[in-house]
Order: C-alpha cells, then sequence, then structure tokens
C-alpha cells in the first residue's frame, strides 16, 4: 500500500494530533454516550467540547516544552478532521459537503478526482494519509450502515453502499492494485417533480405536460441513458405523477428513488432492495426475484430503478400483465437502442429467449421510450419513442421527439391521434398537441 509522503513538519504534527484526537475523543464520546440515546448533533456538540480540551492541552504541554503553538487556523482543521472522522466520512467528508461536486473517484488515497457541475476530472488533495487509513475510512463506512455483513476485506472485496445523504459508495480493493472509490452524489434526491426538470432545463414545459399525463394514462415507460445522465432523477419526477391512492412496488439493488420517503406522495409504497450473497455464496437476492415476489404484493405499478440482467423477463411481464404505468431505467444509448440492450438481456436470462420471442413481448410491454444525456455538463431530454406495436416479429415504433442541433429534444413526428386523446383525458391541456400528431 502507498503512503503520502509528509515533508512538512507542521503537517506532520498536525496529523499525528488528528489520530492522538481520534482515537482519545472516540473512546471518551463512546464512554460518554453509551448509557445515552442522543441524536447525532449533540454528541457532535460533545465531541467538539472534547477536541477543544484536547487542543487545549496540547498547548499547554507546547508552551511548557518551549514548542511552537499551533495556529488557531491549524486548530479548526485539526478539529473538523477529527468531527469528519467520527461522524462523517473522514476525508470524503469535504468533498461530500460541497455541493458543486457531482461524483468523486479516488484511485487511492492520493489520486482523487471530482466531477463538479462545470468541471470534469478536476484533480483534489488526497482523502487520507495513506492507503491504510482509506481502508479504515471505507470500513467505517459499511458499519455505518448497521448491517453486520457489510464486510471489506480479502475475502470480500468489494463494498456498495448508500451514504447517509443518499450518495452511492462503490469500494473496491484487493484486487486493483491500490484500493478505489467511486461515490456518485445525488444532488436531486428529495422532491423532483417534472416542473423542476423544466427549470434546470433538462426538457420544455411542453415536454413535462405531455410526459405527466403518461404517467397519468398509465403508460409503462422505460428512461434510457448513460451513465450519470439523470435516469433516476427522471424517474423520480415522472413517479411523482402517480397518484397518492396507487400501490408501488420499487426494485433497486441500492436505494436511491426512495418513493416511501414521502409518506403524503407515496404513502403505499414497498421498497425491495437485491442484496449479494455472503462470503460462502448464499442468501443473494437478485432483482428479478425481488420483481417476481413483488408482483404477488397486489401493486398497482412496479418500479425497477434499473434494469441490467434477467429480471427484465418479470419486468416486462409486469408491464404486459395489468401492472400498466410501470417503469425502469437501462443503460442505452438512444431511445431505439433499448429494444437491442432489452433482448440482450432477455437472450441471457435463464429462459433464453430469441430475438423474435424478445420483440413480441417488449412490443407489447413498452409504451414509451425516454432517452435522456449529460451534454456539455448539462443534463437534457434528448428524444421520445412511442411504442405502437409489432409487425412480423419486429418492433414498430416512431419517434415523437428527437435530438435537435443543440442535443435537446425537438418536435419529431408528435404521438399517434389515439395516444393524444389519451394523454388529453388523462389531463393534458390540448394546446400541447398544436403541432401535430403521428397518423
Amino acid at each position: 500500500m502507498t503512503t503520502v509522503s509528509e515533508t512538512n513538519p507542521i503537517a506532520q504534527r498536525e496529523r499525528a494530533l488528528i489520530i492522538s484526537l481520534r482515537q482519545q475523543v472516540g473512546a471518551d464520546l463512546a464512554a460518554w454516550a453509551a448509557d445515552r440515546n442522543l441524536p447525532t448533533a449533540e454528541r457532535a456538540v460533545r465531541a467538539r467540547a472534547m477536541i477543544a480540551d484536547g487542543l487545549a492541552e496540547h498547548t499547554r504541554n507546547s508552551i511548557a516544552g518551549g514548542i511552537d503553538v499551533l495556529p488557531q487556523d491549524a486548530e479548526a482543521r485539526i478539529t473538523e478532521a477529527v468531527i469528519n472522522v467520527l461522524f462523517g466520512l473522514g476525508g470524503f467528508q469535504p468533498l461530500l459537503d460541497d455541493p458543486s461536486i457531482e461524483n468523486i473517484y479516488a484511485n487511492g488515497c492520493d489520486v482523487v478526482f471530482v466531477d463538479t457541475i462545470h468541471e470534469k476530472g478536476k484533480r483534489v488533495a488526497p482523502i487520507a494519509n495513506s492507503d491504510e487509513e482509506m481502508i479504515d475510512m471505507i470500513r467505517l463506512a459499511g458499519a455505518r450502515t448497521g448491517n453486520d455483513e457489510r464486510r471489506f476485506d480479502r475475502g470480500c472485496p468489494e463494498l456498495n453502499l448508500e451514504l447517509s445523504d443518499g450518495s452511492r459508495m462503490h469500494a473496491v480493493a484487493w484486487i486493483t492494485r491500490r484500493p478505489s472509490v467511486t461515490i456518485r452524489r445525488n444532488r436531486f434526491a428529495r422532491g423532483m417533480t417534472l416542473s423542476h426538470l423544466v427549470d434546470l432545463g433538462v426538457m420544455s414545459r411542453e415536454i413535462a405536460g405531455q410526459l405527466g399525463a403518461c404517467v397519468r394514462a398509465k403508460k409503462n415507460i422505460v428512461v434510457a441513458g448513460s451513465t450519470n445522465a439523470g435516469k433516476t432523477t427522471n424517474l423520480r419526477a415522472l413517479a411523482a405523477e402517480i397518484s397518492p391512492l396507487e400501490r408501488l412496488i420499487t426494485v433497486e439493488d441500492t436505494l436511491e428513488l426512495r418513493l416511501g420517503a414521502d409518506a403524503d406522495l407515496h404513502p403505499n409504497v414497498v421498497e425491495m432492495v437485491s442484496r449479494a450473497g455472503n462470503v460462502e455464496g448464499v442468501g443473494a437476492i437478485t432483482q428479478a426475484q425481488c420483481v417476481r415476489a413483488g408482483l404477488r404484493m397486489s401493486p398497482d405499478r412496479v418500479i425497477v430503478g434499473e434494469v441490467r440482467g434477467d429480471e427484465v423477463l418479470p419486468m416486462l411481464a409486469a408491464m404486459s400483465q395489468g401492472n400498466d404505468g410501470s417503469m425502469t431505467t437501462v443503460h442505452a444509448n438512444s431511445t431505439e437502442g433499448v429494444f437491442t440492450r432489452f433482448a440482450t438481456y432477455a437472450a441471457q436470462a435463464p429462459e433464453r429467449l430469441s430475438m423474435e420471442a424478445a420483440n413480441l413481448l417488449i412490443a407489447g410491454a413498452v409504451d414509451v421510450v425516454i432517452h435522456v444525456a449529460k451534454i456539455g455538463g448539462k443534463r437534457v431530454l434528448t428524444g421520445i419513442r412511442e411504442v405502437v406495436g409489432f409487425d412480423g416479429a419486429q418492433i414498430t415504433s416512431h419517434e415523437v421527439y428527437r435530438p435537435g442541433p443543440t442535443g435537446s429534444a425537438v418536435h419529431a413526428f408528435g404521438w399517434r391521434a389515439e395516444t393524444v386523446r389519451e394523454l388529453i383525458d388523462a389531463g393534458a391541456d390540448e394546446s400541447l398537441f398544436a403541432r401535430g400528431w403521428a397518423a
């Protein structure tokens, strides 16, 4: 493992003091709070007081020993570093606290990059003094999930979890030259609506009105795009159009949608999360199993956070067998590319569906495909495709909106006349369809 070299004696002194205070305050705080059921904020106040006492003692000892005392800014840095370790994610915490940062990549403790709202791949300061310390931070994050099975060692070299702020963290070590951490921020984890997406410039008000009506008309919708394009954010905004009277089942590999967090908007939600097996390979629950279990819970809609494999078949079955209005996301480069992706997953599933059989299933299940992308640092909706049915073994569809000169969606063929009537019946304003529709 690589260690960050510290040539500055002041930095070395700060580092040693951080380690010492972290150990001492951590132990004293645990003893103090052992019989108290206190909120984190109150424990943090107590921890700051303990750190201040420790720094005061260090100053007294420095004066007595004829050593220069630490400047105030150094004491502030030390305090925040200890608090971040005790209550946050150590050296990652300042990055997580920065609202302009979207993604964090650490290829070892001292090779750290971030994507910001305006800049991609910006290198930043080390997040730990050594790779060993970085691994300790990862283990602490896993322990704070409250799940005893969140091991991170040579026997379990991969860790995937959700942080307290909703960010997704993936860590791997021992099968890589140095430990690696990827943190994907979720800046829009709560209360996202289609109106918010309009304000952010993701889509036009016209498109938002039409998509809201698609949800209310119980169209089965797939949101496609690449990694970090905003698929989950768009899915959450679409879900905000669902009536509070409906029973929802969500299936994810990591809890991101959190529709149940808003009891007024979605009071009747069961959130299911797949899990990997333990070190012996026992106890795994796949997304496909979760979807099948969810279908037995009498849902009005099934929402799969992302289709990545054989869960595509129960998902499509849910869409075509009475659970209208179900939704999911998938990695695809275009609206049309969704069909090939789904057919590939179906061919790899235990059922080994042929391309023709998969296309028939897709055509009978999916109504609307939306594609989103990140272009020039900005997330936009690039296209909408309406599925009409099938011709022989081929899916028939057309572009309602297609990518324009800047990448954002522009009007193409519009909706079918039959669909327009359904969307108007679902509450869409007739003026939204003034530009015509497909025959």
